[in-house]
């Protein structure tokens, strides 16, 4: 594994008191790029509780930027000159800064510790009880579970997630981190080093540079197939990041899908305390679910530990909620109130999120939805759920989605599959490409207009349209009361989704 200049490579055993853990001292001054990411904000704050000396900068302001500038942390929107303040000692570049950024490579000629987001999130878990929520979907809304789970049962976690959710508290743009104590104060495991959470992103194995007492793996699938280039190599990374997890007579647990994650290839040889959970029977930890009322229910070894209902709907949001309970039963809460929490979590923004009714003209209303889900399967399920919950009485209104593909080498590797899973949609439109990380050649390769034709060849109604004001404005045209408006994708296409609720009457 590659380290950045100026970072030692920490040992995946090591496990310290909380009053050795990661000092101010050992940060000093650090400048933050891509600050007014999710992630990035929260480790700014973090780093700032520890004592460090935090600043940053962004290519624009955002209502996270403002709520740093209001929380006292010195926020630049000027990258180009490369110019780091004087006196700063290490600098955390965002998964999102491209090589050759001027202000990494003005760190780098000043001899300046340059680290990325993921080294130095791994960096903090040392002396920490860290939890890495790994795997190809679910990410984000475990994290989030997770988090209001630990936090109404009193275990007072820290929580870092790449998204934002009023569940873990804070205003302006903050509810993406909440900060917890050093020590976990109550529980199984009430005295030993506090709890800090957080998503273990594959892309560009970043997640390799965690170090977790505690990990998940949601699932596995085919996913960013321009770092890893096949399935079997996605599989080998995900057993690598599984090797992390400690002895299990130093505490590590891996709780990993029963089903869907590859769970054989990828824990073979791992020493940490390997438990399966899934809706089969021969889980470790068994999921039932009555996706009528939303009922989730948790089996382990053949006796009933908890049950709660979900307030989203889905065979997927009820596995991410049973990671959660299962993560939190581990780590000392109570199942009560880990259910009774579940059962209030009001959702992570732009997951399956229901923005509200639009009246329609006509008589009715649209419901519309907004989501992050980038991949053909994150696509399927999340249809499938709006679908079977929307639409369980029968009327006959009709899904409409605008999905904006995420990435040309994830559009052109998964074609096919993007294709099946609009299967459950009655009118797909699909803006450009969003364009990020890949080359112009890979640009080249395929558009908007191949994932349309696919479509159409399926007998799904697909047009492609841009810019996002045209299909606002067809958007208007086409829907009517009754219909469910699902806006998906991890790019700016969320803007659809708010400029059609704030234009006229549909």
């Amino acid at each position: 594994m590659t380290m950045q200049r100026g970072m030692r490579e920490p040992s995946a055993t090591i496990r310290t008191t909380p009053s050795s853990a990661t000092k101010a001292e050992a940060w000093g001054s650090v400048y933050l790029v891509g600050i007014g990411g999710c992630g990035m904000s929260g480790l700014a704050r973090y780093l700032r509780a520890l004592g460090a000396d935090v600043s940053g900068s962004d290519m624009t302001r955002s209502r996270v930027t403002e709520a740093l500038l209001d929380e006292g942390i010195d926020v630049r929107f000027e990258q180009d000159a490369g110019e780091v303040p004087e006196g700063c000692n290490t600098v955390i570049a965002s998964a999102a800064i491209k090589p050759g950024h001027a202000e990494i490579m003005r760190a780098e000629h000043r001899g300046l510790r340059v680290l990325s987001y993921a080294e130095a999130l791994g960096l903090c878990m040392l002396g920490k009880t860290g939890v890495s929520i790994a795997g190809t979907h679910g990410k984000s809304t475990t994290v989030g579970m997770l988090g209001h789970a630990l936090i109404q049962s009193g275990l007072e976690p820290t929580v870092i997630i790449g998204a934002t959710s009023t569940a873990l508290g804070g205003e302006n743009g903050s509810s993406g981190f909440r900060q917890g104590e050093p020590v976990i104060p109550r529980g199984s495991r009430a005295g030993e080093p506090g709890i800090l959470i957080a998503e273990s992103c594959e892309f560009n194995r970043s997640f390799h540079h965690h170090r977790p007492t505690v990990g998940a793996i949601t699932c596995v699938e085919a996913d960013h197939l321009d770092v890893y280039g096949s399935l079997d190599a996605v599989v080998k990374a995900f057993g690598e990041f599984a090797q992390l997890v400690p002895n299990a007579k130093d505490g590590g647990t891996l709780i990993i899908g029963h089903e869907g994650a590859h769970r054989r290839e990828i824990t073979g040889g791992v020493t940490c305390d390997v438990q399966t959970l899934g809706f089969a029977p021969a889980a470790d930890w068994q999921v039932t679910f009555d996706s009528v009322r939303r009922l989730v229910g948790l089996v382990r070894k053949g006796k009933p530990i908890a049950h709660w209902t979900n307030l989203s709907p889905g065979d997927h949001m009820a596995l991410n909620s049973a990671f959660a309970a299962a993560i939190a039963i581990t780590l000392g809460a109570e199942p009560a109130k880990v259910a009774e929490a579940l059962s209030s979590f009001p959702g992570v923004d732009r997951r399956m999120q229901l923005l509200g009714e639009k009246p329609s003209p006509a008589g009715g209303a649209v419901r519309v939805y907004d989501d992050y889900g980038h991949h053909p399967t994150e696509i399927d399920e999340t249809l499938r759920a709006i679908r079977e919950y929307e639409f369980a009485d029968g009327h006959g209104g009709r899904l409409i989605c605008v999905f904006q593909p995420h990435q040309h080498s994830r559009t052109r590797f998964l074609l096919d599959e993007f294709a099946q899973s609009f299967s459950r949609a009655d009118v797909v439109i699909v803006p450009h490409i969003f364009f990020v990380r890949d080359s112009e050649v890979e640009k080249s390769r395929v558009s908007a207009a191949d994932l349309v034709d696919r479509l159409r060849a399926r007998g799904v109604l697909a047009m492609h349209l841009y810019p996002f004001e045209a299909i606002v404005e067809q958007l208007q045209n086409v829907c009517r009361g009754g219909d469910v408006l699902v806006v998906m994708g991890a790019g700016p296409v969320w803007q659809v989704a708010r400029g059609f609720m704030e234009s006229g009457a549909s």
